[in-house]
């Protein structure tokens, strides 16, 4: 596997690679969700590109991008065993040189949930991934189903600046319990890690209720508040997946999702699921 430190690097590693060429890109601290992204990627795939990049830009002032995990030794010798051909692992100056003033403003999409909780997140999810779009010019690019509006959000983008790039969704990886890998999870202590699986049991609340064709969806979400147990939920709601804008009504024939997010400890985790109403 070969190890881009600059794009300069990149680019040249990326003209030498069959085609067609997949892109992963992550923030590192891999784990058996993203192994599932490279399993797609290479099977699809004659060659695979990953980044490893903990981008700034998606971080509020008040959040954790000092704590994220970094794993960077345990992340390389994994992608050397899933046979990735080449791993791009910026700087932050490599990637945002003194004087960049050009971010990605998404659109309606990034206004709810997500967007409404953590301002900018979106624009510097938005910037990064056309960045690395650029950079790499991959064939296909893996995103997965468990960030659900972070994947909307990049396939406006690449509808709308018609970028020559498929979006390829994988489906989200789960604990035997329910609950969704996320490299936040490694903070979770014993008592934590018991606790955040409230989270998927308050989706599956909502998915059974509304598949077994309930219609009153204040009364569903206020059910499924309390399958949380001891965490705090941020939201819990249920949308149409590519507006993302919460529902009041539930449609009926129609495939949705439920999503929410919630805090454990001190650690915010977010999940899905899908559901398909009568």
């Amino acid at each position: 596997m070969r190890i881009c430190r600059t794009a300069a690097e990149l680019r040249a590693a990326r003209s030498a690679l069959a085609s067609p060429v997949a892109l992963v890109p992550t923030m590192g601290a891999l784990h058996a969700g993203h192994e599932s992204l490279f399993a797609r990627a290479r099977a699809e795939n004659a060659s695979v590109v990953a980044s490893i990049f903990v981008n700034p830009l998606q971080f509020g002032p008040n959040e954790d991008l000092a704590r994220y995990p970094r794993t960077p030794d345990e992340d390389i010798a994994l992608l050397e065993r899933l046979s990735c051909d080449v791993l791009f692992a910026p700087t932050v100056e490599e990637m945002y040189p003194p004087g960049s003033q050009s971010p990605v403003e998404p659109g309606a999409v990034a206004t709810h949930l997500e967007g409404a909780s953590r301002p900018g997140h979106f624009a510097g999810v938005a910037t990064v991934v056309l960045k690395l779009l650029s950079l790499v010019l991959p064939d296909r690019a893996y995103f997965g189903e468990k960030d659900a509006q972070q994947l909307a959000v990049v396939r406006a983008m690449v509808r709308d600046f018609d970028l020559p790039v498929e979006i390829i969704a994988v489906p989200t990886v789960r604990e035997s319990d329910g609950l969704a890998l996320s490299s936040r999870n490694r903070r979770l202590d014993e008592t934590e890690r018991r606790d955040a699986v409230g989270l998927s049991r308050a989706l599956r609340f909502i998915v059974e209720a509304l598949e077994r064709g309930a219609t009153d969806l204040g009364a569903v979400l206020r059910g499924a508040n309390a399958e949380l147990g001891s965490l705090k939920a941020d939201y819990l709601a249920v949308v149409d997946p590519t507006e993302f804008v919460p529902l009041e009504t539930v449609p009926r024939s129609t495939d949705l999702l439920a999503v929410g997010a919630a805090y454990c400890g001190t650690t915010r985790l977010i999940d899905n699921m899908k559901l398909r109403t009568a």
